[in-house]
């Protein structure tokens, strides 16, 4: 794909989230609210494009705030040619399609000792959809809840209910997501 062809392009700072500030393992930038407000969702979205002229794609996460925020692993901004505290430049475009989330360990075991019914609807909702509930349950903030949550989606879906209850996927009524706090 040509750099013509991406819909949005904005540069943004390489921040070193204060959570991982000594081990150097990943990044993450905001993005300006005028590149967000082109996105088709203030929620989740995945999309295609360069970080510096290197090819990527990746999930914006919202920050909340009516934006959104970029995770950027270690081999990326190698690749790019970048590191927390530089101005990066991106060519971005919504995805044609949603990948398939990463399904924890944890999760992915209850769904196997699961009624057939769970399991059959996990497989048949959309990638959205199973990433909405696996994010509903990593936000557990304790391992009972986590747990708890687990055991309660298997059993939703075994009943048929195919999205995560009362889910503000945007973030911004709830306050369940956010960008990550830059380290000092």
């Amino acid at each position: 794909m040509t750099k013509t062809a991406y819909k949005i392009r904005f540069k943004a700072k390489l921040c070193r989230p204060a959570e991982s500030a000594k081990t150097h393992s990943w990044s993450f930038l905001v993005l300006p609210k005028n590149a967000s407000a082109k996105l088709p969702s203030r929620g989740m979205t995945a999309i295609k494009g360069t970080l510096n002229g290197f090819p990527s794609q990746a999930t914006l996460e919202p920050d909340g705030q009516k934006s959104h925020w970029l995770k950027v692993d270690r081999k990326l901004s190698e690749a790019a040619g970048a590191e927390a505290g530089d101005v990066v430049t991106l060519d971005i475009a919504p995805a044609a399609e949603e990948p398939e989330p990463a399904v924890p360990s944890d999760l992915r075991k209850a769904l196997a000792a699961a009624a057939p019914k769970a399991r059959a609807l996990w497989s048949a909702i959309t990638p959205i959809a199973r990433r909405d509930w696996i994010h509903w349950i990593t936000s557990a903030r304790q391992s009972e809840t986590r747990a708890r949550r687990i055991k309660n989606t298997c059993s939703m879906l075994a009943g048929g209910k195919r999205r995560a209850c009362c889910f503000d996927r945007s973030g911004f009524y709830s306050k369940s997501f956010s960008a990550p706090k830059e380290a000092l």
